[in-house]
């Protein structure tokens, strides 16, 4: 499993770990990613996706799932939430 969040597309960066001695190593800074289950209205049903805890903000923020994929930008979304993001359009031109 990638460790790459399926919302905003956040992954790993690499740094140094810098000691006192001035000495550095490569190092990972890895997303804090956490299991979601996340509820769509317009669906009515829940999805399960791997996100990192600012793109849970971002979607309270925006005022839910729905709201989120409406201003998701396509690149950054993996497969999965790709699906779900045609899934809530096409539910919500049909209404």
């Amino acid at each position: 499993m990638s460790r790459r969040c399926e919302l905003t597309g956040k992954g790993p960066m690499s740094g140094n770990n810098v000691s006192h001695a001035k000495n550095r190593t490569k190092r990972r800074f890895l997303p804090n990613l956490n299991d979601q289950t996340l509820h769509s209205e317009v669906l009515g049903r829940a999805f399960k996706l791997r996100i990192s805890t600012s793109a849970l903000r971002t979607i309270d923020h925006r005022g839910g799932l729905d709201a989120f994929m409406a201003k998701a930008k396509d690149e950054e979304l993996s497969d999965a939430a790709l699906k779900i993001k045609k899934e809530i359009a096409k539910a919500q031109a049909a209404a």
